[in-house]
């Protein structure tokens, strides 16, 4: 079992930027791919980017693609999400997940965090 503790969510002003961390414990071996997903209200929950663990390739969702920035830190099991240029529209709470394979897809989450709230403000 892998276990994610993301952090670093709040409020911010447009244009403004923030950096979510996520970190990972337990059978950290199983790690292969890692990602954020997000969830705004009424929607369903959707990709925002992924990493993989060792060949830093890099996939991110067309609209925060220019903004938002991944890398990760495989030393201390963590993972780091950069959020610049940051719109009303990328309100939404954000997932860590483990990913089985290079996808954007929920089905293919091994793993989620509890999640941690973005708020943008216009």
């Amino acid at each position: 079992q892998v276990q994610l503790v993301e952090s670093g969510g709040g409020l911010v002003q447009a244009g403004g930027s923030l950096r979510l961390s996520c970190v990972a414990s337990g059978d950290t071996l199983q790690i292969n791919t890692m990602g954020w997903f997000r969830q705004a209200p009424g929607k369903e929950r959707e990709f925002v980017a992924f990493i993989t663990w060792s060949g830093s390739i890099t996939r991110y969702a067309e609209s925060v693609k220019g903004r938002f920035t991944l890398s990760r830190d495989n030393a201390k099991n963590a993972m780091y999400l950069q959020m610049d240029s940051l719109k009303p529209e990328d309100t939404a709470v954000y997932y860590c997940a483990r990913l089985t394979s290079w996808s954007k897809s929920t089905r293919d989450v091994g793993s989620w965090g509890q999640g941690t709230q973005v708020t943008v403000s216009s």
